[in-house]
């Protein structure tokens, strides 16, 4: 690992950061071919949260954080500071403290592929943190890592620059030369996924409205119109 730090990094344009930030983690990924979706261990510390924004990225050492401070200079108003190891760890490696820090430079929130602490605390700041673990056990700072370099984080590559999002639902990423193309694709999605909804509502069944009987017979169902008193010993074949 080149234990480097850069500084500048480019990154998506804000109105697609917003858009797909509205259109959440699941119609973000559906619209992408199912792509980009960090592994479901990684969770939100509080629920009903809900980011989007360009990656700041920080890989480090286990049992060690001195490298999300070097990345806090680097946060511009509206990032998200994504933190991998390079193995696993579940100490506590950010705190309120350094939730202070990276509020005061207008991050959105933080994605980290290990344990967080201050629970408490972080909720009432209303900091925003996606999680592995949360863990009291804390950390040192004595091994240089890197900063907004390429990373794996839960399972999801990320590029400095890359649109984070991340809800309930967990935390999808999108490559930033395709941000745009991918806010539009689920935007779409999203106006379809409306009118399926006031469908179903009207009582409409998903079996008609996707068409599903003919594949249905294909595989075999078979429908019958008798009733059934399981309890009389029918034959359930």
């Amino acid at each position: 690992m080149k234990t480097i730090a850069y500084r500048n990094i480019l990154r998506a344009a804000p109105a697609a950061i917003e858009s797909l930030g509205k259109l959440g983690v699941a119609t973000v990924h559906e619209a992408q071919r199912r792509t980009g979706l960090m592994k479901p261990y990684l969770r939100p510390i509080q629920s009903g949260a809900a980011i989007a924004g360009s990656a700041v990225t920080a890989l480090m050492h286990p049992g060690d954080n001195w490298m999300i401070h070097v990345a806090v200079e680097m946060i511009q108003p509206g990032d998200v500071l994504v933190v991998a190891l390079t193995s696993d760890c579940t100490d506590g490696l950010f705190g309120d403290l350094l939730a202070t820090s990276l509020k005061a430079r207008g991050a959105r929130g933080l994605i980290i592929d290990g344990g967080v602490r201050d629970v408490s605390t972080l909720n009432a700041m209303g900091f925003p943190v996606w999680s592995r673990a949360v863990h009291a056990q804390g950390a040192v700072k004595e091994t240089v890592g890197a900063v907004n370099v390429p990373v794996v984080c839960a399972g999801a590559t990320v590029r400095p620059g890359d649109v984070i999002v991340a809800d309930d639902d967990g935390v999808v990423v999108v490559a930033r030369p395709q941000a745009q193309d991918i806010a539009q694709k689920a935007a779409e999605r999203e106006a379809l996924e409306l009118s399926k909804r006031d469908k179903l509502a009207s009582g409409v069944l998903g079996v008609d409205m996707y068409n599903m009987r003919p594949a249905l017979a294909a595989k075999g169902l078979v429908y019958l119109d008798q009733t059934v008193d399981w309890y009389s010993g029918a034959d359930e074949a």
